[in-house]
């Protein structure tokens, strides 16, 4: 078993090793630092501004010469409802009047047009790897990204999304496993409307026998015992993203890698009060606020938008309750270190498991 692959050849990378596009939390610090020690760095520009995101690859381009990638969130088709969001309003009113923030307004139009601008600026920019979260771009998306020279990475957490994401034209695979932290990049929902949740050492090896193309596991990875077991699996990469998260580079907040250092395994859960997407987070007061919560939770994009200045001001008071705090089920393998230092620890690891 080697630790050069498809992957490392497809990304022009040394290592099987992809930082996630963890939206809010990249840096271009992060990102550069992860391409330069031999990974690929990947920019989370799901909540990105055109006008952001070009920042960011050009801050990155001072940084690094080395091929990096940029994750995109694929827009939803939500349905406003002017009742559930008024309903929604209300229940966060108490919250929002005690981190002092104003009723929000809903754009249905902001998840596109910058969607749209970001595809633009894929092209001009003509950047090595683009990957897609929460569905499949259109047939012309993925054509012109083509023709401009990327790879393009979809995200899958049961076969049959994988599936669609080969015919659609992706030149790889994230098989991520529920133990992912944030959000994971369902777009199917089984027979009771919930998002699928099956465990990565069990989607992996059935993906990797449902397609050609290679596949990168994910969920719960956090140092080369993970690595090693995703190759051994029929994976040619792994994707880290809580390991990512409480690096020195990261942009996560004291307040979150620290709340992500003194959790254990027992307390990161599935919700989707924050943005209308089910998540992985810890538990928190935010989470119980909506325990006896009658309504009908907003679909994403809209209550992320209601509830974003709500955790985002908890967030800078350093109220821990009251923010999201992102994490995947293996939090008692985070490491404070640089994420160049991270990725060292892993090769090692690995190398000294594969060399046994």
């Amino acid at each position: 078993m080697k630790l050069q692959t498809r992957i490392t050849e497809q990304c022009g990378i040394k290592y099987p090793i992809i930082q996630a596009g963890m939206a809010g939390s990249t840096t271009p610090e992060l990102v550069a630092t992860v391409s330069n020690s031999g990974g690929l760095g990947m920019i989370g520009a799901g909540y990105m501004t055109p006008e952001q995101l070009n920042q960011e690859i050009i801050e990155i381009q001072e940084l690094t010469d080395l091929p990096f990638a940029v994750n995109l969130f694929v827009p939803s088709d939500a349905i406003y409802d002017p009742d559930e969001v008024e309903e929604m309003q209300e229940h966060l009113a108490p919250l929002r009047e005690r981190y002092q923030v104003s009723e929000p307004e809903v754009d249905m139009v902001a998840e596109e047009r910058n969607f749209n601008g970001a595809i633009e600026l894929m092209i001009e920019k003509q950047v090595p790897v683009v990957a897609f979260t929460f569905g499949i771009p259109s047939q012309s998306t993925i054509q012109r990204l083509k023709e401009s020279g990327a790879t393009l990475v979809g995200t899958a957490t049961t076969v049959e999304e994988a599936e669609a994401l080969e015919s659609a034209g992706m030149d790889a695979i994230v098989a991520q496993g529920s133990e992912a932290g944030g959000h994971r990049g369902s777009f199917t929902v089984d027979e009771a409307d919930q998002p699928p949740l099956i465990g990565t050492m069990s989607l992996v090896p059935q993906v990797v026998d449902a397609v050609n193309v290679p596949v990168i596991a994910a969920g719960g990875m956090m140092d080369g015992r993970g690595l090693v077991a995703s190759l051994a699996l029929g994976a040619e990469a792994t994707q880290f993203g809580t390991a990512f998260l409480t690096t020195e580079e990261s942009g996560a907040s004291t307040l979150k890698k620290q709340a992500i250092l003194d959790s254990d395994e027992t307390q990161p859960t599935i919700t989707n009060v924050y943005s209308g997407k089910f998540a992985r987070g810890i538990r928190n007061r935010f989470i119980s606020h909506f325990a006896d919560y009658q309504g009908e939770i907003p679909e994403y994009p809209i209550q992320n938008q209601l509830t974003t200045a709500i955790r985002k001001s908890a967030a800078r008071e350093g109220d821990a309750e009251y923010t999201h705090l992102w994490s995947g089920q293996s939090p008692r393998l985070a490491r404070t270190i640089s994420a160049a230092e991270l990725i060292r620890q892993i090769v090692q690891e690995a190398e000294t498991i594969l060399q046994s």
